[in-house]
């Protein structure tokens, strides 16, 4: 008996007056960015989806006689709807968002870009916090911390003392200094130093491990031994670009010697 895979429902939608076809339980966002059509969004990242957090993402859709204002980075397209990115309602609503995200962050230039964009008025009730942090709580560096394993981060404490931090505020026994949590932060509220010989985050001083060939830096040491082992590998010398340069040698020799 032959089995055939059942074919995949197709949802047509239309954003902003453009027709589409989907499949049914795609994210309402990925399927606008495929079609090129630009939501703004913090705490989407394509390598980490389904966050949800900032919630600047947010539509208007419309199916049969209702109305509903969803998230788009984690609202699943069940049936053909029509979807409004820039409504009155989104616009209002998001502005609310924004003024609470720079109640949080007022100096943050990344949500203040967001304000001066969808002219966010000043809301009394919305005091700005006492400290000047960029962090807005999204969680992707707890996410990229946590998929590759370490786990060195995570959000601490309650209500408007909530913030990320490792335990006790104390340099991590188990941080290897990757710096892949200050990569995916959408506001930069991550500090990373770094000079020819170290870099500091989270509290903590990483020696860096450069290209035997190059010299450009290839991670810490720290991270280097780490990756190694979790692949029984000797920890590389060489940058992914001086690793196929070196191969590119070896196989120009090996057919040098083969046509001698």
């Amino acid at each position: 008996m032959i089995i055939t895979e059942e074919k995949a429902q197709i949802v047509t939608i239309t954003i902003d007056g453009k027709k589409i076809e989907c499949q049914a339980g795609e994210y309402l966002l990925d399927v606008a960015a495929r079609n090129g059509i630009i939501i703004p969004s913090l705490c989407r990242h394509e390598g980490l989806p389904g966050q949800g957090c900032c919630r600047i993402c947010i539509v208007e859709v419309e199916t049969g006689a209702r109305r509903d204002i969803v998230t788009s980075c984690i609202y699943p397209v069940g049936q053909d709807c029509i979807v409004y990115t820039d409504s009155d309602a989104v616009r209002q609503n998001r502005r609310i968002v924004l003024a609470l995200l720079r109640s949080r962050v007022p100096e943050s230039e990344v949500v203040g870009h967001f304000c001066k964009e969808y002219d966010v008025p000043e809301f009394g009730r919305f005091s700005p916090r006492d400290d000047t942090g960029a962090c807005i709580l999204c969680g992707l560096c707890v996410k990229a911390c946590e998929k590759l394993g370490t786990g060195a981060i995570s959000t601490v404490n309650r209500g408007i003392d909530k913030k990320v931090s490792t335990p006790y505020d104390e340099p991590s026994l188990v941080c290897v200094g990757c710096a892949s949590c200050a990569s995916v932060c959408p506001t930069g509220a991550i500090d990373v130093y770094e000079d020819e010989s170290s870099r500091v985050i989270w509290n903590k001083k990483f020696p860096l491990a450069r290209c035997k060939r190059c010299g450009v830096v290839i991670g810490t040491a720290f991270e280097i031994r780490r990756a190694a082992r979790r692949i029984d590998s000797d920890p590389p010398e060489l940058c992914e670009k001086c690793r196929r340069l070196a191969m590119t040698d070896v196989i120009a020799d090996t057919y040098s010697q083969l046509n001698t």
